[in-house]
């Protein structure tokens, strides 16, 4: 149940954001792990052979006991750090579309 959602959600905002023809240049994809749903951004080596470079744009975290999920944005610092405290505790539609309209550039570079 929650991995549909959260396909529907993060993942269709990953799939929107990736378009087949920058396939080789720009990709978003959505990592699962534990509690926490991420969407990273990744972009191929500069000198054309190598690991793709990796940069995390946001995370969703869930809390089962209150079914609750927040939004997290990576300063620069490296850490993650909860993304303006009005977006706790919202449904995850809600704080996709807020990392969507990114209005304050806090996600994507």
């Amino acid at each position: 149940m929650e991995l549909e959602i959260i396909d529907d959600t993060i993942g269709a905002l990953c799939r929107r954001m990736s378009p087949p023809r920058l396939a080789g240049k720009l990709r978003f994809v959505c990592e699962i792990d534990g509690h926490s749903a991420s969407i990273i951004e990744e972009r191929p080596p500069w000198e054309g052979s190598g690991e793709w470079t990796r940069m995390p744009c946001a995370r969703f975290r869930y809390v089962r006991a209150q079914a609750t999920w927040t939004l997290y944005w990576m300063r620069r610092d490296r850490k993650w750090h909860v993304y303006n405290p009005e977006t706790k505790k919202r449904d995850l539609p809600t704080l996709v579309r807020v990392v969507e309209e990114h209005k304050y550039g806090a996600f994507f570079g």
